[in-house]
């Protein structure tokens, strides 16, 4: 395997892993609307069917590279692709980068000191998949790139089959060629050879003359 492949297994890899925690959570979110009767707001279900699609495309690319290697062009653009969808999910949650999940106020009381912090589990986890959702972009980003590098690799690596496969089928016929015109060869001088019964009457013709 060479270097580009193994980088790109690596990568889809982390993809899995940054993927399923955004899928757990906003399936999470889909559940509790679908639990209580409501529509799932656009910002959390534009980001929930963009991150099962990539998650199912990561799992299948990853268990079946070796396939995938022969059609990386297809591929990289798959990827290109996804980027473009995890970039409008996040454009659809953007509103929750502003927001505050924790609060807390600190004070003293009976000659000590408390902390009281508080989070809102709904903006926590909501930001949570957000940031995921933006490390993603740039993870399918490289992995775009190196699908584009497995192609060009792959490529050449067929390139370098063919000419193998040229050469050795041009040798092979040339071989046979050589043995085709050794085999006419020594069929012709076979042909050629001059028989020994008419070697013999040559030589009893001879000797007839020779006593008369």
């Amino acid at each position: 395997m060479a270097v580009s492949g193994f980088l790109f297994l690596a990568w889809r890899l982390f993809e899995i892993i940054t993927l399923i925690p955004i899928m757990g959570m906003l399936a999470w979110f889909v559940h509790q609307y679908v639990h209580a009767n409501l529509l799932t707001p656009s910002y959390i279900l534009v980001l929930f069917i963009v991150s099962v699609i990539a998650l199912a495309w990561a799992i299948f690319t990853t268990i079946d590279y070796l396939r995938a290697r022969h059609d990386a062009l297809f591929v990289a653009f798959f990827d290109l692709a996804i980027v473009g969808a995890l970039i409008a999910g996040v454009y659809y949650l953007r509103g929750i980068a502003g927001q505050n999940c924790t609060t807390g106020d600190a004070g003293a009381a009976n000659g000590g000191v408390y902390i009281n912090v508080s989070t809102n589990k709904t903006c926590a986890m909501l930001k949570a998949a957000f940031a995921l959702a933006i490390i993603d972009i740039l993870a399918f980003f490289v992995t775009f790139l190196l699908a584009l590098l497995v192609h060009r690799n792959h490529r050449n690596d067929d390139r370098v089959t063919v000419k193998r496969e040229y050469r050795s089928s041009n040798s092979n016929s040339r071989g046979a060629h050589r043995s085709r015109s050794r085999d006419h060869r020594s069929s012709r001088d076979y042909d050629n050879r001059p028989s020994g019964g008419s070697r013999r009457s040559h030589q009893s013709n001879s000797r007839r003359q020779y006593y008369v």
